[in-house]
């Protein structure tokens, strides 16, 4: 399961609001919302997505790892 937490600290470093996140990802801010509050699991390919605009690692997001720094690209 997904820190959704960390989600939230994310989105609020950045001072965005949920309705920004959700059109980065296509999605309506409701959807993203359920996420965010943990009622609903997010899709890994949106999980990816955040990655990529966080520039951090999907382990980062799903709370494996506590390092915020993205993995070096290949």
């Amino acid at each position: 399961m997904m820190d959704s937490l960390r989600l939230r600290d994310l989105r609020e470093d950045r001072d965005l609001t949920q309705k920004e996140v959700a059109a980065v990802l296509g999605i309506d801010q409701r959807v993203y919302s359920n996420y965010e509050t943990g009622k609903r699991e997010i899709p890994a390919r949106l999980v990816v997505r955040l990655a990529d605009f966080y520039s951090t690692s999907t382990d980062y997001i799903f709370g494996r790892t506590a390092v915020r720094k993205p993995y070096p690209a290949k």
